[in-house]
């Protein structure tokens, strides 16, 4: 199986949601991510600014950030090796990668609301 691990600048959250605007980018990959994961694919998402161990540990990532800087990310990692940087994947480049169909990448996480009236 194919591991991916995606290295975010840093930022307050990976879905995009809780700035002054919402970026569809990072909801289009925090949803592609999600449904990932569903289908059993072994990926990850990493936040400079919570978790900067996973960012000094391992050192494909280091290089990358000592020859580009922070502008290389967003970097994805496919097999430990660099697949794009600089940018998040398209959702059709999630699909070859992972061979989930594109379809299958878009579902957003569902949350049950119980509202109790009295």
């Amino acid at each position: 199986m194919k591991k991916v691990a995606i290295y975010d600048p840093a930022m307050c959250c990976s879905t995009g949601v809780c700035g002054p605007s919402v970026d569809p980018d990072l909801t289009r990959v925090a949803s592609a991510v999600y449904s990932l994961e569903k289908q059993g694919v072994d990926i990850k998402r990493y936040n400079l600014a919570n978790n900067p161990a996973a960012f000094a540990e391992n050192e494909t990532i280091n290089q990358v950030l000592q020859e580009k800087g922070v502008d290389a990310l967003p970097i994805t990692l496919l097999n430990q090796k660099v697949a794009k940087a600089g940018a998040y994947p398209t959702n059709e480049e999630f699909a070859d990668w992972t061979e989930v169909k594109v379809e299958e990448l878009t579902e957003k996480p569902r949350v049950r609301v119980s509202i109790k009236l009295d």
